[in-house]
């Protein structure tokens, strides 16, 4: 069945908040687990959730920053993970499954953005390897452990627009360009939302990709002031300038859409900003808005999933033949 991407008329837009779109909602008796949900739009989105009662799993690198952070929100825990080292996100989702609990929501949150070059687990590019195989790897190892009806959320971004996969050199073996990096992580993560919810249909799991917007957070370390100044997302004294960037409350809005929204029963595999489903645009450059057809393209998200499995070692849907995309 194909998936079509086109709005839904969610009533929400841009200047949404993660508060508005959760109004109503009531999250008690579900548990949500969320990468880097102690900072950023991480924070925001484990704030809104709690605040609809939900109980929150918090999977971050420092768990003694995270808890200080989150101690004053009832219901959330942390554990560790480093998303960049196979073995940690093995015994993180080991832990999880262990203890016998379900998720009813997983949000791939969690990223690096334009570092300088660097390498991750078997010399894979640190950005592929952090932001797309490090969340493949944990929700294949927590599929166990995944309610029947679960939302699975991955955080993408319009930095997708800056390049396809780039099939025949996915570890930039042949020079490095951070942006470039960037953007094929972006587009990997949107590609693994799309198959993740072929395969998980039969069990009534859905997965969307969504872009947040531009938000001034963390997400920046890498960047160099004098960098974001030339961007013009910054002034001299590094107070941010931009009016197209959104706050971070603005910036979790599309994740708790997608986490929580009634329009989207019955639909999967699609990229999302602006808290709704965002429209398919083939543009020849990179635009703030739309999702380019590579990145959500069925052939192309089947062959990254089979490249995941076979570079990770993981792999929960193995043997099974998914239905027709």
């Amino acid at each position: 069945m194909k998936r079509a991407q086109h709005p839904l008329d969610s009533g929400f837009d841009r200047n949404s908040t993660a508060a508005d779109v959760a109004r109503g909602i009531d999250l008690r008796g579900k548990r949500a687990i969320i990468t880097g949900g102690h900072g950023g739009l991480g924070l925001e989105t484990t704030r809104t959730l709690a605040s609809a009662g939900a109980d929150v799993l918090v999977l971050a690198r420092n768990p003694a920053a995270a808890r200080a952070t989150l101690a004053d929100l009832p219901g959330v825990e942390v554990d560790l993970l480093d998303l960049a080292d196979q073995a940690s996100v093995r015994a993180c989702a080991g832990r999880f499954v262990g203890s016998g609990r379900k998720a009813d929501i997983v949000i791939c949150n969690a990223a690096v953005m334009a570092n300088d070059e660097s390498r991750v687990g078997n010399g894979w590019e640190s950005q592929f390897g952090t932001n797309h195989l490090g969340h493949f790897a944990l929700v294949n190892l927590l599929w166990p452990a995944i309610a029947p009806g679960a939302r699975i959320v991955s955080l993408s971004s319009m930095g997708h627009h800056y390049s396809p996969m780039r099939w025949t050199d996915v570890q930039f073996e042949a020079g490095y360009d951070k942006w470039l990096a960037y953007g094929q992580s972006k587009t990997a993560i949107a590609l693994f939302a799309r198959h993740l919810d072929v395969l998980g249909r039969d069990a009534g799991v859905r997965s969307y990709s969504v872009h947040p917007g531009k938000i001034h957070t963390a997400l920046q370390r890498h960047m160099a002031l004098e960098e974001m100044q030339a961007l013009g997302w910054l002034d001299a004294e590094g107070r941010l300038i931009d009016p197209s960037f959104k706050t971070p409350a603005q910036g979790a809005a599309t994740t708790v859409w997608a986490a929580t929204s009634p329009l989207l029963d019955g639909i999967g595999g699609v990229y999302c900003e602006d808290c709704d489903v965002a429209r398919e645009e083939d543009l020849p450059a990179p635009s703030e808005t739309g999702v380019r057809p590579y990145a959500v393209d069925a052939v192309q998200a089947e062959r990254l999933w089979w490249l995941s499995a076979e570079l990770t070692g993981i792999n929960a849907f193995a043997g099974v033949t998914p239905g027709a995309a």
